[in-house]
């Protein structure tokens, strides 16, 4: 990709260049039209820009121009972001000419997220009652950023998850609005709906994290392993993406080892310790087989055995919960494998809108090994469906989880929650100016390494995708309806398979 081109989009010329070529083509009768299209074209697009405020020639410019980190500017003793590096707009955008493409079915969410303070706005009383569990309070003002830290997170979670925010700042300079938000790095949700029912009950109190549940109002946000994880050595998102897509290709499906695969840290959740009892001894075959990864181990010898691209050998992996939801299903999903997801009690961003039988097999919690082995029988006979299956998967994680919509998913979810705030967001008294030099320019190792890799190197020219309605009820039943009907058919399709063989499964 060049510069900050998206993918599919529409490659921009200088206007010189253009002219010349047409002008140096022969017009004969069959080209005149096309001739007149395209000087009519760069007219129009001539007067977009006058009527912007921005000459022609100056907006190419501000296309093709990157923002690289200025350290230079940066003192690590008064931790001074540099003051007139990045510009404080960007004309060009949301003034595309070019129609903004639709945003996934998961944007949808974002309205549902919002849904508690749809009615009643959010106040800054709201906000502050978020602190109790909040790591972090962060205010933008004038598309600069301020970050008051209550309490480290586990790892660096909060650094990549403030340094994603950051790239979406110099992505959409200008365009993301004032606002002030709590953030919870922990796994688990914890703003009950109950505590908030009633005649008497008070407005919940807007929290951002990476994952919820039915039973929890807490904004769901995309995670900090999108910009890397450097303490397991898992690079950023974009880069790893492209990975897991050219690694589909070492190993055909037909080729892959006709088995369930998982490989995790079990130490974490009781039903991930349940899952070793799925494993092959000599007195079972469940088709499964699960491994336990030792994290330190893999640091010693360099991760030279838990790379996610070569992992793609399997015919089934097997996605299931730690403590809470986890990061590892996008790389599970991105395998052409058929997914099989034991029953999530959580979900994140984009996992909501995943269809059973079409993206995944699903697989109850209470009958994990029966239901993993009912699985892998049932793709080894019907191989093109199965095959079908993890390509709608890794289509969806490849096509639709790429970096544009992750920052299109955040530039919308907090465009959305900006205008649901009835107040004039401040700058806390103990927070401290957040920019990019101020992350990258001291780290070091790892964390260096994955901030520069995953930096926005400057504006994005086109808009965000467009954000889609919300859903209207009767939409939203159908499909919560279908995703209940695909479940209860592969447990009813289950059962039968099952009394055929007598009730019992065969070793």
């Amino acid at each position: 990709m060049q510069g900050n081109q998206r993918p599919g989009g529409h490659k921009q010329f200088p206007e010189s260049s253009w002219l010349v070529h047409v002008a140096n083509k022969p017009c004969t009768r069959f080209s005149i039209l096309l001739c007149v299209s395209l000087l009519s074209l760069f007219a129009y697009l001539s007067s977009l820009f006058q009527e912007s405020g921005v000459g022609i020639n100056s907006a190419w410019r501000i296309i093709e121009e990157e923002f690289p980190l200025n350290c230079s500017s940066f003192s690590n003793l008064t931790r001074t972001c540099p003051s007139n590096y990045y510009p404080p707009n960007f004309q060009r955008i949301n003034q595309d000419p070019f129609s903004a493409t639709s945003c996934p079915h998961y944007f949808h969410w974002i309205h549902e997220d919002l849904g508690p303070w749809r009615e009643t706005g959010i106040t800054r009383e709201m906000v502050a009652r978020a602190n109790k569990t909040a790591n972090f309070r962060l205010v933008i003002l004038n598309g600069r950023a301020y970050v008051e830290t209550y309490e480290k997170a586990f790892q660096t979670r909060d650094n990549f998850t403030l340094w994603g925010i950051l790239q979406l700042l110099r992505r959409y300079p200008g365009k993301v609005p004032d606002l002030d938000m709590m953030f919870d790095c922990v796994d688990w949700p914890v703003i009950r709906k109950i505590d908030y029912q009633g005649p008497n009950a008070t407005s919940p109190p807007p929290l951002f994290r990476y994952c919820g549940d039915h039973e929890t109002l807490d904004i769901v946000f995309p995670d900090w392993s999108f910009w890397g994880w450097p303490e397991i050595n898992i690079k950023p998102w974009e880069l790893l993406r492209m990975e897991l897509k050219e690694g589909n290709k070492k190993v055909s499906w037909q080729d892959r080892e006709p088995y369930a695969f998982w490989k995790g840290n079990p130490d974490v959740a009781e039903k991930r310790m349940d899952l070793l009892k799925c494993n092959v001894t000599d007195h079972q075959e469940w088709y499964a087989r699960v491994y336990a990864q030792d994290w330190g181990k893999e640091s010693q010898q360099g991760y030279q055995q838990s790379n996610l691209a070569d992992q793609c050998i399997h015919r089934y992996k097997i996605y299931i919960e730690g403590s809470a939801w986890s990061v590892s299903e996008k790389y599970i999903l991105a395998c052409d494998s058929v997914s099989l997801l034991v029953k999530p009690h959580y979900y994140d961003f984009f996992t909501r809108s995943l269809m059973p039988l079409h993206h995944y097999w699903p697989i109850r919690e209470e009958e994990k090994c029966r239901d993993i082995k009912f699985a892998v029988v049932w793709g080894n006979i019907h191989e093109r469906k199965a095959q079908a299956m993890g390509k709608a998967a890794s289509n969806f994680i490849i096509r639709d989880l790429k970096m544009d919509y992750v920052y299109d998913y955040m530039f919308h979810l907090l465009n959305e929650y900006a205008k649901l705030l009835n107040y004039k967001p401040t700058i806390p008294e103990q927070a401290v100016e957040l920019c990019s030099e101020a992350m990258a320019c001291p780290a070091e190792g790892a964390e260096k390494k994955f901030m520069i890799e995953s930096m926005a190197k400057g504006p994005e020219y086109s808009s965000p995708c467009a954000l889609p309605p919300p859903f209207d009820a009767p939409t939203l039943a159908s499909f919560l309806r279908r995703k209940a009907n695909s479940i209860m058919n592969v447990e009813l399709f289950e059962q039968k398979y099952w009394e055929s063989q007598g009730g019992k499964q065969k070793h």
